[in-house]
Formats: C-alpha cells, structure tokens, sequence
C-alpha cells in the first residue's frame, strides 16, 4: 500500500469511528439525556477507548454539538423536500404542513436541547456554538425563502432575512409546546407562512 492509499484508509478508518460514536451517542443523549450520559459510556456503547472519542471531540459538549447539528441536518434536509414538490407555492406549503406535524417537536430531542442550552450561561464554547448554528439554520431558511417567492413570481416582495427570523423563531416555540402536548396543531405555521408570503389559504 502507498503512503497516500495508508492516509486514505486511516483517514476513512478515523471518520468511520467519528460517525459510530456520533450515532451511539445520539441514542444515548435522546433517551438518558445530557447529564446522565458521560464520554465514558459513549466510548463502551460504541465499542472504542476513551480516548478514541478524544481524538475525534474536546469533549461531551462538542460530542453532544456534533449530535444536534446531525438532527438540524435532517430537519433542514425535510423542509427542503417538502419545498421541492412538484406543485404550486400553496401545494408547497401544505407538503411542509404536513412534514411540520410528524417531524417538529419529537419530545426528546426537544428536552435535549433545551438541557444543552442550559448550559450555554457556564460554556462560552457552547454559547457561541449555539448562536453560529442558529445563524447558519437562518441563512438556509431565507435562502429557501428567496427560491420560493422567486419560483413563485413573487420577486421581492418578502423580506427573506426577516421571513427566516419569524419562521425559525416560529419553528423552536411550537416545537417546544409540541413536544409537551402532541395535539398543539401545526396549521397555524401554515397559515403564518402563506400570510408573509402573500398567498391565499385555500
């Protein structure tokens, strides 16, 4: 084996372990949450040493920001599908509607970022983190909305940044009253969405 084919594998091998722990970890933070899940059991439950999990974060907050910014992924990776369906822009939004009722507000990952949060008051790192994740969620959100009123026809008729702002803000308040009462009903996204964006409910 080559010098650079002995890199390409110990460079697969090491995101390899990066993505098992992630996944391990995952599992562990939503069902025992934050506090009660250590980087010593992270590294049993996958299957490493302690300091393969060392190797790969700082540490648990790193681990556990690694583990949010996984679901943020598929949650943005949603809203972008239910956008792409092949309708009109009201058809659009009920496609989110209906991704909004299955996907926001999942009870554990919801009371796993509120607990991680909360320690944002004692971890500038986590504070920061926090702040540069939501900003990066608020960007992809207006340029969303940008692509949409511009398929739309609808030019520059929506302030995207303020849109983005409103939505994301929209998003977390009914995620979190969703995760304590299941019946909380989505539609009033919806109906906010095609409000800002100038449609007509149907």
């Amino acid at each position: 084996m080559t010098v650079e084919g002995a890199r390409v594998s110990r460079a697969d091998r090491q995101a390899q372990t990066r993505e098992r722990l992630i996944e391990v970890a995952r599992d562990m933070f939503l069902r025992d949450g934050y506090a009660a899940t250590s980087v010593d059991k992270v590294a049993v439950q996958a299957g490493f040493s302690k300091g393969a999990v060392y190797s790969n974060f700082s540490g648990k907050e790193e681990l556990c920001m690694a583990v949010l910014d996984n679901i943020h992924e598929e949650q943005i990776e949603g809203v972008v599908s239910a956008f792409s369906v092949n309708t009109d822009l009201d058809g659009r939004i009920e496609a989110f509607a209906a991704w909004a009722r299955e996907g926001l507000g999942q009870p554990r990952w919801t009371a796993l970022e509120v607990e991680f949060a909360a320690i944002a008051r004692q971890s500038p790192y986590v504070a920061k983190a926090l702040v540069d994740r939501h900003r990066e969620i608020r960007a992809a959100i207006a340029g969303l909305v940008r692509q949409v009123t511009a398929e739309a026809g609808l030019g520059d008729a929506v302030d995207a940044d303020q849109a983005a702002t409103v939505l994301l803000s929209l998003g977390i308040g009914l995620g979190a009253l969703r995760s304590l009462d299941s019946q909380i009903d989505v539609g009033v996204f919806a109906n906010t969405m095609r409000a800002m964006l100038r449609t007509t409910a149907t």
